[in-house]
């Protein structure tokens, strides 16, 4: 009996979501370090004023909470991502915790889960997907067909997986060469192959499907939430610019969202058009 059995499940749960959202306060770092030719290993400061964040303006969610989302020197509020991206990662990682089994597996999502959080939270703030990022996910999902390989010796399986993952690739440069990238960009079209290979040759149908699916559904709600606030009937604040039908809005979180849904639930698009058929 391993040491980790003896402890109560929801104490292993509290464990993994506290890791979770430690590495999600990393991943804040990384998101706001980017490409800016700032070192990672620099020490965190205000945005505001430049105060040396201390440990106790560090831990993660609870500073956020116990500061009310403001500085403690100068007051400027603290953008809310920093919290959501700690609170995502951590659920995201529980989650992952209770879906995989064995070690190697647990790993190796945790750092796909690590890596589309970041690819997410920059294409929001950035509509640009780091190329080193896709990279890191492709290099991660041949290790994973390269470990279920090593366990079932199919190699037939990793050839599949490989089609359909260009053939997912393929609908999305297709999508982006003509619409000339006004639809997507050519970082999707990256990104869909490391995802497709994933979730596998059998779940490369239902991501694109839920990714658009998803995206539609989004996309009319902030419409429709953006006309109840111009008239006043919805007490939201909206971006300073307008949302319209033709308006340019990032499609990677949508994909990773389609991705996630196959990967981790095993959400069948089929399933649910004859289900609803």
């Amino acid at each position: 009996m391993d040491a980790l059995s003896l402890v109560p499940f929801y104490w292993q749960v509290a464990m993994v979501f506290i890791f979770g959202s430690i590495i999600g306060s990393f991943l804040n770092v990384v998101l706001y370090r980017l490409h800016t030719g700032k070192s990672l290993a620099g020490h965190s400061h205000c945005l505001s004023c430049g105060h040396n964040l201390t440990a106790l303006e560090l831990v993660p969610l609870l500073s956020y909470v116990g500061l009310r989302g403001r500085c403690f020197s100068c007051r400027s509020y603290i953008p809310a991502r920093y919290f959501l991206v700690e609170l995502l990662t951590g659920c995201l990682f529980v989650t992952v915790w209770l879906v995989f089994v064995g070690v190697v597996p647990i790993l190796l999502a945790w750092l796909v889960v690590a890596a589309l959080v970041v690819v997410a939270v920059y294409d929001l703030r950035h509509f640009i997907i780091p190329d080193e990022l896709v990279l890191a996910l492709l290099v991660l999902a041949l290790a994973q067909n390269g470990y279920y390989l090593w366990l079932t010796n199919k190699s037939w399986l990793v050839v599949y997986n490989l089609l359909g993952a260009g053939l997912g690739a393929a609908f999305f440069f297709l999508i982006w060469h003509f619409s000339k990238g006004k639809w997507i960009g050519f970082g999707d079209v990256k990104l869909a192959f490391p995802l497709g290979l994933l979730v596998g040759y059998v779940g490369v149908f239902s991501m694109i499907a839920l990714a658009f699916w998803v995206g539609a559904a989004v996309s009319l709600l902030l419409l429709l939430g953006q006309h109840l606030a111009k008239r006043g009937q919805l007490p939201l604040r909206f971006r300073r610019y307008q949302l319209t039908m033709k308006s340019a809005v990032p499609f990677a979180p949508f994909l990773i969202i389609g991705f996630l849904l196959v990967w981790l639930w095993q959400i069948d698009a089929i399933a649910l058009l004859t289900y609803g058929g």
